[in-house]
């Protein structure tokens, strides 16, 4: 299994957030709702995609933006538009002094805002509401925002996600959580075939001949009691060779990636109410559930059961994530932000 493949088996979209959003201008929405991830998409109509740690993008129909939450982000017609509406935690809606608009602006199935008109503009959105850890370390190195343009390409899921939205059909969940699924690998293939886009080591390293085999050997049998030795022989190389090969294009020792490696997985698998601490343990190469608990307090500042009762959260001692804006195959555009911008 590649890589790529093993850390896309935990955020699969399950009952994700799916809305068409139609709006006249001037718009402006703050989304506050702390999302892992979200997808947006214009059918018609600009968009400025505005959050707060990356340089602002224009979208229009057919980009693609992926925002990497839990961070705020703000969607408007222009820069200077005041925010006037405010999308919460279980994406409620309301006005900036709080009046509730959830259920008034509602238009129809998966449908919100204002009633259609020629120069109204339509957004697509979907959330994910709570991908698991896995799905963590691939977020945790993406950008704050990332676009892919319209230019170049013809995606035909986003007409597809355009005409499925609405539908009220059997199954209908299931149908949009993959779509969803397709758009968001689809987006994060373009961006790793550009190592120049800040592309993690650990991705980039999967073609080196040496750290790519040891790589897809941790990551397919975590739980074996791996050496550096072992996976030396494994691999056909010497001890030192290996070591000092998987540090230089990983960026850190074999055994590190292999700790880290093993405490991402146990944080996906303590997101399911089914397992136990023990068997998550024994899963991903610990001996014991104290062994287990004492590794992962030591890294992530809190206890399993703490972790499991935050509902997998990310902690204060996390590493940070990488601010900034990446946009494949169109550069944004820079206007100066217009002094009476609203951010909250």
């Amino acid at each position: 299994m590649d890589v790529l493949a093993g850390l896309l088996q935990g955020p699969k979209a399950r009952g994700a957030f799916v809305l068409r959003s139609v709006f006249r201008p001037p718009w402006s929405l703050r989304v506050e709702d702390r999302a892992p991830v979200s997808l947006v998409t214009m059918v018609r109509g600009d968009a400025w995609v505005m959050p707060d740690s990356a340089t602002p993008v224009l979208l229009r129909p057919g980009d693609l933006a992926v925002l990497r939450g839990p961070d705020p982000y703000t969607l408007a017609d222009d820069q200077g538009t005041p925010v006037r509406v405010i999308v919460g935690p279980d994406q409620r809606c309301t006005t900036v002094d709080g009046t509730d608009l959830t259920d008034s602006m509602a238009l129809g199935v998966r449908t919100w805002g204002e009633a259609d008109a020629p120069d109204a503009s339509v957004m697509l959105s979907g959330t994910y509401q709570a991908p698991g850890a896995v799905g963590r370390r691939l977020l945790d190195a993406l950008p704050a925002l990332l676009v892919r343009t319209a230019a170049d390409t013809d995606d035909p899921l986003i007409p597809l996600l355009a005409r499925e939205i609405a539908r009220d059909e059997p199954g209908q969940e299931l149908v949009l959580d993959r779509l969803l699924d397709l758009l968001f690998v689809g987006l994060l293939r373009d961006w790793l075939r550009q190592p120049e886009n800040g592309v993690p080591a650990w991705y980039s390293a999967q073609s080196d001949p040496i750290a790519g085999p040891a790589l897809r050997l941790l990551h397919d049998d975590p739980a074996r009691p791996w050496t550096v030795q072992s996976l030396a022989r494994e691999v056909g190389a010497s001890r030192a060779a290996l070591a000092r090969r998987f540090s230089e294009v990983v960026g850190e020792p074999p055994m590190a990636y292999l700790a880290g490696w093993r405490l991402t997985l146990a944080a996906d698998l303590l997101c399911r109410p089914d397992t136990t601490l023990t068997q998550v343990a024994h899963e991903v190469g610990y001996g014991s559930a104290f062994a287990l608990s004492s590794a992962f307090k030591r890294v992530r500042g809190v206890s399993p059961q703490e972790y499991r009762a935050n509902g997998g959260e990310p902690t204060a001692v996390s590493r940070p994530a990488p601010t900034g804006t990446v946009v494949l195959d169109r550069q944004p555009v820079h206007p100066p932000v217009h002094p009476h911008t609203r951010r909250q």
